[in-house]
């Protein structure tokens, strides 16, 4: 083993002995720490509070036409969809973050971490699901097609951990940077303010390990290997950004979204959202020297490539500190 890789396996395990301090110092508990029974988080499908701000269709014209009570029911959707979603999501990478601390041995540096980060992702889905069961709204998830691809990915944490962990990096970041955005804007629901401090709070320790455990072995791989994650990163991380922060077509069809109020929310934010979101994963895959010119070619196809820097977005330490939760 050389000299480099021991300082780079020294520089992983002192991160993530800090990560484990920190899902020590700084956690929540979904049921302890938000107060669902206040009156003011109470989920009113007719509650104005719920109408879209910082979203790409609450931009369009269309969305601003509707009543203020319809503009509530669809704002709720869109926000029970996104924790449906996230709750599907946070149940994929627990399987697989499971069977990958399964076969460590107890010294590994991450055994631990993975258990704090499997039991914060648990307290995540309660809080999502019991959301969206308060919400009384009869929200999907993922489409179909998108389970099926997502669940053949987590068993590739036993043969292939780099491309499982990208694409956690491919779910998680798209939904920090929105959520840091939206947060920054100001959140008119305190129960939806509470539940995204607390998962950006845990998040930024989640995406901290999931990029330097990248840092670690993405070096170490073969050519090709490293070939197989050049075009799978763009593609992963396309799909993902666009199944995170688009209107699911339940909502477009349950609400009647026409054409060209999604040509509007494309156009008007939604495309640079999509290519902001995965600024962070992208600049860490050309920092690891997997954008050569054929995978660049994909990453511009696909509407997610950026000479610019990844935008800030309440840029997270390799420590994973992130905004107070309190």
């Amino acid at each position: 083993m050389t000299t480099r890789t021991e300082t780079r396996q020294d520089v992983f395990a002192g991160i993530v002995a800090r990560l484990s301090r920190q899902s020590v110092d700084k956690h929540f508990a979904a049921y302890e720490d938000i107060d669902w029974d206040a009156p003011d988080m109470a989920v009113d499908a007719r509650d104005p509070r719920f109408c879209l701000s910082v979203d790409v269709l609450g931009a369009t014209d269309w969305y601003r036409a509707l009543p203020e009570e319809r503009r509530a029911l669809v704002g709720l959707h869109r926000v029970a969809t996104a924790m449906q979603v996230g709750a599907e999501f946070e149940n994929l990478l627990q399987r697989g973050l499971l069977a990958y601390a399964y076969r460590l041995p107890p010294d590994a540096p991450e055994f631990r971490y993975l258990h704090h980060e499997v039991i914060e992702e648990s307290q995540h889905s309660m809080m999502f699901r019991e959301f969206v069961r308060r919400s009384r709204t009869d929200v999907r998830g993922m489409p179909r097609w998108a389970k099926a691809a997502a669940a053949a990915v987590v068993p590739l944490n036993r043969v292939f951990p780099e491309l499982f962990f990208l694409f956690v990096l491919g779910g998680e970041d798209p939904v920090d940077l929105l959520q840091r955005r939206q947060l920054r804007a100001g959140i008119a629901h305190p129960l939806v303010e509470r539940i995204m401090r607390i998962h950006v709070t845990e998040e930024a320790r989640h995406l901290s390990f999931a990029r330097q455990y990248l840092k670690l072995h993405v070096p170490e791989l073969g050519w090709a290997r490293r070939q197989v994650l050049s075009f799978a990163a763009p593609a992963l991380l396309g799909v993902m950004a666009r199944l995170m922060l688009l209107p699911s077509p339940q909502l477009v069809h349950r609400f009647g979204v026409p054409r060209r109020a999604r040509r509007q929310a494309w156009r008007n934010g939604g495309a640079a959202l999509v290519r902001d979101s995965v600024g962070k994963p992208r600049r860490l895959c050309v920092e690891l020297g997997l954008v050569h010119r054929p995978a660049r070619a994909l990453w511009r196809l696909l509407g997610i490539w950026s000479d610019e820097p990844a935008p800030g977005d309440g840029e997270t330490t390799d420590a994973g500190r992130a905004p107070a939760a309190a």
